[in-house]
């Protein structure tokens, strides 16, 4: 297995280069994640902030700020969704799984949110499924 992983959007305007090992790698089911990308869930790759070059000499990647604080990176260009990081994960991007032109270093290891999915997409995998950290705090 490689130390590094790249990855890039649609029409390669924004490009990464990961130094692995990452830190997980989890399915989301959140409305937020299915919002942004327009799916049932996304698979995000966490990695540390700090271990990820960034790629983009047209300056394309744009970030949306929620209210919440937390931010997802887009291409301009395409329109791809590559990055999300928050204030409550410090320290760490999480990339989009998809984006990635070569292998990471796990596979998938939990559904995150579980408590959110969609009922019209059948799941059928062993990986723990994980509900929202603050539904019991709500």
């Amino acid at each position: 297995m490689s130390t590094v992983a790249s990855g890039a959007c649609l029409c390669r305007a924004v490009g990464f280069v990961a130094t692995l090992p990452s830190r997980w790698v989890a399915h989301c089911h959140c409305s937020r994640c299915r919002r942004a990308h327009g799916a049932a869930f996304v698979t995000f790759v966490g990695l540390d902030a700090d271990k990820v070059e960034l790629r983009d000499p047209d300056r394309r990647l744009t970030w949306y700020r929620a209210e919440t604080g937390a931010e997802r990176g887009f291409c301009a260009t395409c329109g791809s969704t590559l990055f999300f990081r928050s204030p409550r994960w410090a320290g760490e991007l999480h990339a989009v799984l998809a984006n990635f032109d070569d292998p990471v270093d796990r596979a998938p290891q939990a559904h995150a949110y579980w408590d959110s999915h969609v009922d019209w997409v059948t799941i059928v995998d062993e990986l723990p499924k994980k509900p929202d950290p603050d539904a019991a705090n709500a």
